[in-house]
């Protein structure tokens, strides 16, 4: 079974930035996620949120 989850870790690797930039990217995300009404997990965010967000980036400036 596929995680649901990336850690500070996974974020600060996939992002190339420190882990506490990570946790303020994540931060930021569960708050977009909060708002819309989505059960969030501190230190955690959303693979399936973030990679949308991520790559959803890059195609725009591609």
């Amino acid at each position: 079974m596929e995680k649901l989850y990336y850690t500070a870790k996974e974020v600060a690797e996939m992002l190339d930035v420190s882990v506490s930039h990570a946790y303020k990217v994540i931060r930021e995300a569960n708050k977009e996620l909060s708002a819309k009404g989505f059960y969030v997990r501190a230190g955690r965010v959303s693979r399936k949120y973030l990679d949308s967000k991520v790559y959803d980036l890059c195609d725009k400036t591609a």
